[in-house]
């Protein structure tokens, strides 16, 4: 649920845009060869993650300095912590666009910490306090609930770390974490931009990472990963840092039966989380975000920072493409 303003940079912008008026007639542009492999790995409850979903959903919005946030916070961290995972809050005071001292709480939960062998699984679970994307400019400053740009991303991974919990063969670990004030960006209605307004509790994680002697491989980013009609194409901040962790996830996915969830085909450069992990914590980091290029309202979707991001707009089909996908990446490592 970042700002994810669709032109990262000028080249970004004129590629995208060459890219926009061919999307209509050429769906399918092939920018990777899939390699038939076997699905392998637990079955992702896609329940279990609607489930995880609704649970921060009856917090309310989890917009910075609330109490739901807090509250969201703490049972996040218990999950983790019923799953096996070690436990830490990086607490931060984090200066917001506008001047606002944002409490923020970055989550991080390592599944089985002694091994070297490190993934890096990410979303973040703060919610953006202004629907300004609505189409009714009255409900601009109201918060949005973000059951997809927040919770999803949060429940895949609580999803992932539940079944982990089951299985001691993985010659890997996993560290998850849940970014916060992620969403406090510069709001449309201001019409200016501030790409660094974002994705604040991931720049302050990055800028203080230390891998500890750790290897960490690569990590993979989840924003919006419970969408309706959504389709992952492969972003394209994440093809120049990391195009062979994209190739990994995306040949997965395809492997694990959801090629039509994952497109081999390019969408938009994101402003989002995985940039700090990549240019600040020097990890190689995608990010898996759903692209609409049809959509008028948004190229994120018609929920995308709007009033109806609501639970009822959450496609536990999508949830589990993406779950069973995260699954084939990890026992396959």
């Amino acid at each position: 649920m970042n700002l994810r303003q669709i032109a990262v940079s000028a080249l970004a912008a004129m590629i995208l845009l060459s890219l926009s008026s061919a999307s209509c007639q050429k769906k399918e542009k092939t920018i990777t060869e899939v390699t038939e492999v076997e699905p392998i790995g637990p079955d992702f409850n896609a329940d279990s993650a609607i489930a995880f979903c609704y649970a921060q959903c009856e917090f309310g919005p989890r917009t910075m300095n609330s109490e739901a946030h807090e509250r969201c916070g703490e049972w996040i961290a218990r999950q983790f912590e019923q799953y096996g995972c070690e436990v830490e809050q990086q607490k931060a005071a984090l200066t917001g666009y506008d001047g606002t001292m944002l409490r923020a709480t970055n989550i991080i939960a390592r599944h089985q910490p002694e091994r070297q062998r490190r993934l890096l699984l990410c979303a973040h679970w703060d919610s953006r306090p202004w629907a300004d994307n609505d189409p009714d400019s009255t409900r601009w400053h109201q918060p949005v609930m973000a059951a997809n740009d927040g919770a999803s991303g949060v429940a895949v991974m609580l999803e992932v770390a539940r079944l982990l919990q089951q299985s001691d063969s993985l010659g890997v670990g996993v560290d998850f974490v849940c970014f916060d004030a992620e969403d406090w960006g510069v709001p449309q209605w201001l019409d200016r931009s501030d790409e660094s307004s974002w994705a604040l509790g991931a720049q302050y994680w990055a800028s203080h990472y230390d891998a500890k002697g750790k290897e960490m491989e690569f990590g993979i980013l989840l924003d919006m990963v419970g969408g309706e009609a959504a389709q992952f194409h492969q972003e394209r901040m994440s093809m120049r840092y990391a195009p062979q962790v994209v190739e990994r996830v995306w040949r997965a996915a395809h492997a694990a039966g959801y090629s039509g969830y994952f497109p081999m085909t390019l969408g938009g450069g994101i402003t989002d989380d995985h940039l700090p992990v990549n240019e600040k914590a020097g990890i190689p980091t995608i990010d898996i975000i759903p692209y609409y290029p049809e959509c008028e309202q948004s190229s994120f979707g018609p929920t995308w920072h709007t009033v109806d991001d609501t639970m009822s707009h959450i496609d536990k089909n999508t949830l589990k493409a993406v779950g069973q996908t995260l699954i084939q990446v990890i026992f396959t490592l």
